[in-house]
């Protein structure tokens, strides 16, 4: 298992200190994410409408843990940036960088799909799909 630790310097001074236990496994949880985040919001881009709840709600119950994971990985990168002044480290190949680049790319995505989408079609989609309001 890797660990980095991300100190902040001021003046020659340790002024903050923030550990990743596990750089490779918040990575691959990133990108995969993102990967979902990114499908979804070409779906509602596409269709007006985003990707149905599936089998007992299973595939809207990982859109939104999804949703949620990529807020919390830019949420994760903004506090490190501002306690030690760079972003996350890159990770063990490169990855939990790619994770971090992926996950903005994906709310950038999720800004511009949301224009088109009040540009579009007027209104933004519930979180639990509506009957009668835009139909596939």
């Amino acid at each position: 298992m890797h660990m980095f630790k991300l100190l902040a310097q001021e003046d020659d001074e340790l002024q903050e200190e923030v550990t990743i236990e596990s750089p490779t496994l918040l990575g691959i949880s990133g990108l995969i994410a993102s990967t979902i985040v990114l499908y979804s919001e070409s779906v509602l881009f596409n269709t007006g409408c985003g990707l149905p709840a599936g089998p007992f709600g299973l595939v809207g119950a990982v859109e939104g843990i999804s949703y949620l994971g990529v807020v919390g990985l830019i949420g994760f990168s903004l506090y490190t940036k501002v306690k030690t002044g760079s972003g996350l480290p890159a990770g063990p190949g490169g990855i939990l960088g790619a994770a971090e680049g992926v996950a903005y790319l994906a709310a950038l995505a999720g800004i511009l799909v949301l224009i088109a989408q009040v540009t579009n079609y007027g209104y933004i989609p519930n979180a639990v799909p509506m009957e009668g309001v835009h139909e596939h």
